[in-house]
């Protein structure tokens, strides 16, 4: 058994979210500690990869992050739309050029980032990192709650951070329900290496069923890679997740229309369904709800681990004019954080199921309206903008 530590922030949940809130609050002089079930070196095989949008790196760089990450990180300076859905599937063009002298987002792979995060993890002093480790209570106060977790340690915490995914353990404890929207789909990620070069620029072709997205990645050995995203109904995404990889390789070039090329798989392949959830609040007694356990999007715009982040960002500048996990400081973070979220999950939703549906009333207002935002200069500027959670001014 454990005598109870006190410190200042617990951060449960160790996916990517959670090991940069680890490091914030760390970084910030704050005594933290980040416990997550799975095993140390977890999510190594991870077949994602992250976009991280221009305010992201911003916080990345405070924390002492980016320098590790930058070298890694392939620059995406254009977004190309390409609508095959309804009429010719002309492409639709937003470059960052037009609004930002960098790119839209750096682009890595999942992989890595939580390689070079755990490296990190390793060398901060305050911050005490416990793998293979469970929270089995809170004893939730409105000042400095206790938690309990499986190695038989009690802990007296000022902030506790819900981390822990869309099934999140925290916000179970703190009885906070959910909104969840289920789409019959599902998304495939791969990587596949290509003929024609990127550009550094991300490809999102739409088609009933949803989009396939090419997302660019460093060029290893001379041969261009790019990261992909395939959305498309459940019965046929599973469909091709077992194909062998030569009637694969047939199904994805057909899918991308030859955009990049011939693609040709690279690696392995994985699957996981798509839903859309909001939590009904985001804070509880000494506690806040951020990433996955406050909302879930499809995989659409970089949106998800960019709003993860903005949670953190805007908590950890609370605690330099607040009282760490105070009443007031959590109400702020609320009422920060909770009309954006809310707008960016209902957002995104409306967007995915206007890119699977298959209806051509449906498909043709959805290529008017690509042709809308991207054929008048000063709405494309503000729908990119509005894309990177900047001001539209």
């Amino acid at each position: 058994m454990f005598d109870r530590q006190k410190i200042n922030v617990a951060v449960i949940g160790a996916g990517i979210a959670g090991q940069i809130a680890a490091i914030a609050f760390a970084q910030s002089n704050h005594k933290t500690i980040c416990v997550d079930p799975a095993p140390l070196g977890a999510g190594q095989s991870d077949l994602r990869s992250t976009a991280f949008l221009q305010p992201a790196r911003q916080l990345l760089q405070d924390i002492g992050v980016w320098d590790r990450l930058a070298k890694h990180a392939t620059p995406l300076q254009c977004m190309r739309l390409i609508d095959r859905g309804h009429g010719e599937g002309k492409a639709k063009d937003f470059d960052a050029g037009e609004i930002s002298n960098d790119p839209f987002a750096w682009n890595l792979p999942n992989s890595v980032i939580r390689r070079e995060l755990q490296t990190l993890i390793g060398t901060l002093p305050n911050l005490d990192f416990r793998s293979e480790c469970k929270l089995t209570r809170i004893l939730p106060r409105t000042r400095a709650s206790i938690i309990g977790l499986s190695d038989g340690s009690s802990i007296e915490t000022n902030l506790i951070i819900a981390a822990d995914g869309r099934n999140s353990k925290v916000r179970e404890f703190a009885e906070i329900d959910t909104k969840t929207t289920k789409f019959d789909q599902m998304a495939l990620v791969f990587v596949v290496q290509h003929q024609t070069p990127h550009l550094n620029s991300s490809i999102e072709i739409h088609r009933s069923g949803g989009p396939f997205t090419l997302v660019p990645l460093p060029i290893v050995d001379g041969v261009h890679r790019s990261a992909v995203v395939w959305m498309e109904a459940t019965h046929k995404a599973r469909a091709y997740y077992e194909m062998p990889s030569s009637a694969f390789n047939d199904a994805i070039n057909e899918r991308a229309g030859g955009v990049l090329g011939q693609l040709e798989l690279v690696g392995d392949r994985a699957i996981w369904p798509i839903i859309a959830q909001l939590a009904e609040r985001i804070i509880a007694p000494s506690t806040a709800i951020i990433a996955e356990a406050a909302h879930v999007v499809p995989p659409i715009g970089a949106q998800g681990l960019n709003m993860s982040l903005a949670d953190i960002e805007t908590l950890v500048s609370l605690t330099k004019t607040h009282e760490v996990g105070s009443v007031d400081m959590l109400q702020a973070y609320e009422k920060a954080r909770y009309s954006d979220i809310k707008l960016r999950v209902e957002g995104v939703t409306l967007l995915n199921k206007a890119s699977i549906s298959g209806q051509p009333i449906v498909q043709a207002a959805r290529s008017a309206g690509l042709n809308l935002l991207h054929g008048v200069r000063p709405i494309r500027q503000t729908l990119m903008r509005m894309g990177l959670g900047q001001s539209s001014d």
